[in-house]
């Protein structure tokens, strides 16, 4: 028997075979052990962060990656529209009920200029976490690469590596943009798909048009796939514009695209969203979602469908209140250059710092949270390890409540950069 042998994610200067090789193997597999496959995954800060501030009750946390307001009233009175019928509680169409795919496909059209071909296929998923996984076990075998952008999104990462595949990291420029020369350079034969998210997480940047259009362009020269995560599509702000390359022409047949209504909506805990892949990988995504949901929740998408009944303008409010904050928090940040970088962020509600310190960002975030009552999320968990980088989101709280938990962010950086 041959074993897949996975290690950590492959940079730009590695060599990838250093890190994956196929071997006779002589493991033997320990009685009610975890499996190797899930000890090779990264384990996720977001517990290890949570604790903290547990044990540190009156902690401002500028750590969860969510939205301070609920979804439309429009979605509770789908919701309790629902369930009256015997067949409401039955198992559903496995792609989504005709109604909200009807009214993805309006909304793609006239939002993303996205117009479904009859070679493409829309599905809806428990959020577009669910809808990547399906999309790498569909188009990836065991000992495949992914390329994913450094920084990138701990939950990509962790989706490739449980998926028995190599993630290949490409570095992106001082203000984490795409590179496409680096992209390009990672390359391999076993090379199936290049990831990018934009309104980006964790660095809260919006990609160039042009950038994400060379990108889906090498990707249709190099027979990849192009997975665009656009969970964050409505949170732009100045003249940054969402930019969706499934809309390019000659893009439909390589090119897999990832929503979620659970940002721009409010309804992450529902978990509900979407992607547009080729048809030709329809049979591989039925069985994985037949295999893993069955079918979306039902009354997760009666809230959906509420929810594109009040539209994008419902969104819109709350969106310009928080780019105010942004911009606050971004004004508070910019005071500690040269010792805090912030490069732009025009997108999503993260910013991404980088701190002059030899300090670890994990042993940067617990001083934080135990001395100074703030919570960010450290670097690492994004694959950032050679300099000290905080995620500070802001768009979880009220903005009062936001400011408050600056000022003591501020002040335990001022504290922590005197070193």
């Amino acid at each position: 028997m041959k074993w897949l042998a996975f290690g950590a994610p492959v940079s730009p200067h590695d060599e990838p075979s250093s890190h994956l090789t196929t071997t006779e193997s002589t493991h033997t597999p320990t009685p009610m052990s975890e499996s190797r496959r899930m000890q090779a995954v990264q384990r996720p800060v977001i517990p290890d962060v949570a604790a903290l501030i547990r044990a540190h009750p009156d902690t401002i946390s500028l750590g969860q990656g969510v939205v301070h307001y609920g979804p439309p009233e429009s979605s509770f009175e789908a919701v309790a529209r629902f369930g009256r019928s015997v067949s409401e509680h039955h198992y559903q169409a496995a792609a989504g009920l005709p109604p909200l795919q009807d009214a993805l496909r309006a909304k793609l059209e006239s939002e993303n200029r996205i117009r479904l071909r009859d070679h493409q296929v829309l599905m809806v998923t428990a959020g577009s976490n669910m809808a990547f996984y399906h999309a790498l076990l569909a188009i990836c075998d065991p000992g495949d690469e992914v390329v994913i952008m450094s920084p990138f999104y701990f939950n990509h990462e962790m989706a490739i590596c449980m998926a028995n595949c190599q993630p290949v990291l490409a570095e992106t420029d001082a203000s984490y943009q795409p590179q496409l020369d680096v992209i390009e350079s990672v390359l391999t034969d076993r090379t199936r798909a290049v990831v990018t998210i934009s309104p980006n997480n964790p660095a809260g940047v919006v990609y160039r048009t042009e950038d994400i259009t060379a990108v889906n362009e090498l990707c249709r020269q190099r027979g990849l796939y192009h997975i665009s995560d656009e969970a964050y599509e409505y949170f732009t702000y100045g003249d940054s514009r969402h930019f969706s390359p499934g809309s390019l022409e000659d893009s439909s047949r390589h090119t897999i695209s990832l929503f979620s209504f659970s940002k721009a909506y409010g309804l992450a805990s529902w978990r509900v969203g979407y992607m547009v892949a080729p048809r030709k990988l329809l049979s591989a995504l039925e069985k994985s979602q037949d295999t893993i949901l069955i079918c979306p929740p039902v009354i997760s998408q009666r809230a959906a469908l509420g929810a594109l009944e009040a539209g994008r303008q419902y969104c819109t409010p709350f969106v310009e209140e928080i780019a105010r904050v942004r911009q606050m928090c971004m004004d508070r940040l910019n005071a500690l250059s040269p010792d805090c970088v912030v490069p732009r962020a025009d997108g999503a509600f993260y910013l991404l710092a980088r701190l002059d310190t030899e300090s670890g960002s994990m042993a940067v975030v617990e001083r934080l949270v135990t001395e100074f009552g703030v919570a960010v999320i450290p670097g690492v968990a994004f694959g950032l390890t050679d300099i000290c980088h905080l995620r500070i989101a802001y768009g979880a709280l009220e903005p009062h409540t936001v400011e408050a938990g600056m000022d003591r962010l501020v002040r335990g950086l001022e504290e922590i950069l005197k070193g």
